[in-house]
C-alpha cells in the first residue's frame, strides 16, 4: 500500500510541475493586445486560467494528501523498529553498570615487552 502511495505521490508532483509550466504568467497579457488574442486559446478567453488554476490547486490537495499518508506509513515503521529487538534504556543502562565493576589496566603498570623482540639501545 505504501508503494502505491508514494507512486501517486510522484505522479502527482510532476503533474503540479507540467501544470505550473503550462500556466501563462502575468506577462503574457500584453502580447495579446498585439493579436494574439483569445481566438488561439484553447479554453477559450478566460478559460485555461481558471481550469489550470483548478487543475493545478486539486493536483497540490492530492500532493498533501498523500504526504500526510506517507508520514502516518514512516510513524507506522518507525514504532514497528521499537519491536524488533532492540534494547531498551533499562537495558543498556543495567549493562553499563555491569561492565564498570570489571577490572581495567591500570596506568601505573609498565607495559612489559615480549623477550624476543630485540630493544633498541
Amino acid at each position: 500500500m505504501e508503494s502505491i502511495v508514494l507512486i501517486v505521490h510522484v505522479l502527482l508532483a510532476a503533474a503540479i510541475v507540467a501544470l505550473v509550466l503550462l500556466q501563462q504568467g502575468k506577462g503574457a497579457e500584453a502580447g495579446a493586445a498585439f493579436g494574439g488574442g483569445a481566438s488561439q486559446t484553447v479554453f477559450g478567453s478566460q478559460g485555461s486560467k481558471s481550469f489550470l488554476g483548478r487543475l493545478t490547486a486539486i493536483m497540490a490537495a492530492g500532493v498533501f494528501a498523500t504526504s500526510f499518508g506517507l508520514a502516518v506509513f514512516a510513524k507506522q515503521k518507525a514504532e514497528s523498529v521499537n519491536d524488533a529487538g532492540i534494547p531498551a534504556a533499562e537495558v543498556i543502562e543495567s549493562a553499563a553498570e555491569i561492565q564498570q565493576g570489571l577490572p581495567a589496566l591500570e596506568s601505573s603498570q609498565a607495559v612489559q615487552q615480549p623477550s624476543d623482540i630485540p630493544v633498541a639501545e
